[in-house]
């Protein structure tokens, strides 16, 4: 979550079940957001358990899948609408309708209608009717792209279509909604938010082991199952500690001279995973504000960046020669790492800045997408300041080269170790706070007080099978789907319908009882509580009838 956190305080081996407030105490946003992951996980945490690792409420299972063919080999699929739960995180996929605006002619209703153009459109043609379901190109975290030829569907029969979940921050910067105007023309950001992600995928039969074009459905969820938990299973680990760096010396003032951690300010630094792969082939970044410096941009041309602000002050603004990351909404979700760019020129009173190339062709070209620059802080060789970009060496496509097996500074004493033999994902990340009170960084160690290799906070991404395509008509359907818990409520327990039931069966043909209607008697039958005074009253009114 690149936000502006003081540090993540939520541990799930240590089994909280709330957090408790205090009175007198200072607030922090670590222990909200702590309540809120703990609340988080305990619902769904339950729903997993009631309903499985996926599954749909029987009669709105959403993510029904249906092939539609398609000009120029663009085939389509079709995504019905409904709820569907994976590892239980509720996915929604129906498509929501469209409001209905006030018309633009107030009065000239009938003169819309005699038009054919719909009421509020009377000055201009209808609008296209927005679909009811999603497809697979038009799924609104999708963003998969027809001149891609690796967005396409596959050409080739048979292949799985599974959906994929995970969740990722979403801040002002992406959706400008979430600032309140009231707080004044500066418009600062308030709380974030996070949001479900869901896509839906293709999946080649190859990748799976599959023989034949129609397996038995048990076989294709098996070997889904084993693809799924290799794919979201983390195969790399790092881990944390700070060091009393070489030039400890040189500003003793600025804190205590036994620090390891030589920072002047509290901070939260977060490395991440920029190009995946093996080790050779990964780079990462570094932020000491968890990545959430950023800036909304207005307008993009050529290398020139137009920005709504150039930040609040020197701490969170933009300097010649700081690395930035051009992204919106588009590049987050399909989990792209194109080459991190440098600031060449600042321009103050434009509110611009000219970078070293342009960004990459798909990123930042669609307002509606929210484009904006993240600024990391590496530093490129040879780019030093005192305390600042200890990093030696070269960078590829403006980040770090993973190197395994050692120590790596970042600055200020904070080191990091990769383990060997590892494998990278973009956009993994760790999470380490290091605080001037104690001039180190918070990370888990042995009773030796050696740092432990930690896994990746996150991503943290869920699979869950939907339909296997294997034809033109074919697309057998691989969702599970559950029952409603509620019943209809019966007149009486099972004990107490027994006995009515018994005492029908007595009154019919016991000795010395009569059945309604004995006698030519057209009162209804008394239960056998009558007491002995009331049924020898009604047996001399019954003979008396007779």
């Amino acid at each position: 979550m690149h936000a502006d956190l003081s540090r993540i305080t939520y541990r799930p081996e240590r089994h909280y079940s709330a957090v408790v407030a205090q009175q007198g105490r200072v607030q922090l946003d670590a222990d909200a957001n702590e309540q809120t992951a703990i609340q988080l996980f305990q619902a769904r945490t339950l729903a997993a358990d009631l309903i499985g690792p996926h599954g749909g409420p029987q009669g709105t299972t959403g993510f029904k899948i249906e092939l539609r063919g398609g000009p120029r080999e663009l085939d389509d699929l079709v995504i019905r609408g409904g709820r569907y739960y994976v590892d239980g995180i509720a996915c929604d996929a129906t498509r929501p309708r469209p409001g209905t605006p006030v018309p633009t002619a107030t009065g000239h209703k009938e003169a819309d209608d005699e038009a054919g153009a719909p009421s509020g459109n009377a000055d201009g043609p209808a609008e296209p009717a927005t679909p009811e379901t999603w497809t697979y190109w038009d799924q609104p975290d999708g963003f998969r792209d027809p001149e891609r030829p690796g967005d396409r569907l596959p050409s080739q029969f048979p292949y799985l279509v599974y959906l994929k979940v995970w969740e990722r921050l979403v801040t002002a910067a992406e959706d400008p909604a979430l600032r309140e105007v009231a707080l004044g023309a500066a418009l600062p950001d308030t709380a974030a938010r996070t949001k479900v992600v869901w896509q839906v995928l293709p999946l080649p039969a190859s990748a799976l082991g599959l023989d034949g074009d129609n397996p038995p459905a048990g076989e294709i969820r098996t070997a889904f199952d084993g693809w799924a938990q290799q794919a979201a299973a983390p195969a790399c680990r790092l881990a944390a500690r700070s060091e009393r760096p070489d030039h400890a010396d040189d500003d003793p003032c600025l804190v205590a001279p036994e620090a390891r951690y030589r920072g002047p300010e509290n901070q939260l630094y977060r490395v991440e995973v920029h190009d995946g792969g093996t080790a050779k082939d990964a780079t990462f970044k570094w932020s000491r504000e968890n990545g959430s410096v950023t800036f909304p941009v207005d307008e993009l041309d050529g290398t020139w960046v137009e920005l709504a602000s150039l930040g609040g002050d020197d701490k969170l603004s933009l300097q010649v020669g700081d690395l930035v990351e051009f992204v919106d909404t588009g590049y987050t979700s399909r989990g792209e790492a194109a080459p991190l760019l440098r600031v060449e020129e600042v321009d103050l009173p434009g509110r611009r800045v000219r970078l070293s190339d342009e960004p990459a062709p798909h990123v930042g070209r669609r307002p509606e997408l929210h484009p904006f620059l993240r600024r990391w802080d590496h530093q490129e060789a040879g780019r030093k300041t005192v305390r600042r970009g200890d990093r030696p060496g070269r960078l590829r496509h403006g980040a770090v080269p993973v190197e395994e097996g050692g120590w790596l500074p970042l600055e200020d004493g904070v080191e990091v170790y990769f383990e060997t033999g590892g494998a990278y994902r973009t956009g993994d990340f760790w999470l380490i706070p290091a605080r001037t009170a104690t001039g180190g960084v918070e990370w888990p160690t042995d009773p030796a007080r050696r740092p432990l290799l930690q896994h990746p906070s996150g991503i943290a991404v869920h699979y869950a099978p939907l339909a296997w395509v294997h034809g033109e008509q074919a697309v057998p359907d691989l969702r599970l789907a559950f029952p409603r818990l509620a019943t209809v409520i019966p007149a009486a327990d099972a004990a107490t319908l027994d006995a009515e039931a018994a005492a029908e069966a007595a009154d019919e043909g016991g000795p010395g009882t009569l059945s309604a209607g004995t006698g030519g008697g057209s009162g209804p039958a008394h239960p056998r509580s009558q007491t002995t005074a009331e049924a020898e009253a009604q047996v001399d009114e019954t003979g008396a009838a007779g």
